[in-house]
C-alpha cells in the first residue's frame, strides 16, 4: 500500500478555449477576448484507486472546466487576466476543501504573433 503523504493527485484540464470579457486597452474593452486556460489541481489522494473505485473518490474533471467557463460571472469585465486565474482559484477553492493548491495558465489567444504564447500562471495554495 502507498503512503498518502507522499503521493500528490494532479488533476488537469487542459486548452480549454472560451471568450471573456478582458483586457485594459481600448481595443479590448467591450468585447470578448479568446483565451486559453489550463487548469491544475493538487488534491491529496485516497490510499488506494481500486478498478470500482467510485468518483467521490476524487473530483470531477468538468468541475474544473465549469469553473473557467460557465463559472465565469457573465457581463463582468476583467481588466487583468490575473483576476479571471483569481476567480478561477477562489471558486474551486469553495467548491471542494479537499484541493490543496491550484494552478491556472492563461494565454490570450488576440495578441499573440505566430505561434507566441503571451500570458500568466497564478499558483495558489489553500490559505
Amino acid at each position: 500500500m502507498t503512503d498518502p503523504k507522499k503521493d500528490t493527485l494532479i488533476l488537469r484540464v487542459a486548452d480549454i478555449e472560451t471568450d471573456v470579457l478582458t483586457g485594459i486597452y481600448s481595443e479590448e474593452t467591450g468585447k470578448p477576448q479568446p483565451l486559453r486556460i489550463t487548469i491544475e489541481a493538487r488534491m491529496s489522494p485516497q490510499p488506494a484507486y481500486d478498478p470500482d473505485t467510485t468518483l467521490d473518490a476524487s473530483k470531477n474533471y468538468m468541475d474544473l472546466r465549469h469553473a473557467a467557463t460557465e463559472g465565469l460571472p457573465e457581463g463582468v469585465h476583467f481588466k487583468l487576466i490575473e483576476a479571471v486565474g483569481d476567480h478561477i482559484c477562489e471558486t474551486l477553492f469553495l467548491q471542494d476543501e479537499r484541493i490543496e493548491a491550484i494552478s491556472v495558465t492563461i494565454v490570450k489567444l488576440a495578441i499573440g504573433i505566430g505561434s507566441e504564447k503571451i500570458g500568466i500562471t497564478l499558483h495558489r495554495e489553500r490559505p
